[in-house]
């Protein structure tokens, strides 16, 4: 909690909310993106018409939503690129290693 109630010091109330604010819309952009551009066309070449997160298989009474749990880890993995390329564009782990020194 004391590093959480320094950041806020160091870096203002106003500098939390934008970055909680860009993080949402970075979120539902990359959302969109996976949801209606990759995974129909992941769908396309796995043979499955209603695109990847439709894709599941039953195990007895039990259906498992693989397709689902892939578009998620899909999600996760362009929000990370997204996340790291900008921080690499803005030069900001430039100024992160500057100040560990």
């Amino acid at each position: 909690m004391k590093g959480f109630i320094e950041f806020i010091k160091k870096q203002g109330v106003v500098g939390l909310a934008t970055g909680f604010l860009l993080g949402g819309a970075v979120s539902k952009l990359v959302s969109a993106l996976v949801t209606d551009i990759v995974n129909p066309f992941l769908g396309i070449f796995l043979g499955m018409a209603g695109g990847l997160s439709e894709a599941t298989f039953k195990i007895g009474p039990v259906t498992v939503l693989y397709g689902h749990f892939i578009s998620i880890l899909i999600d996760f993995l362009v929000i990370s690129l997204v996340v790291y390329f900008l921080i690499r564009l803005l030069g900001l782990d430039k100024k992160e290693a500057g100040k560990k020194k």
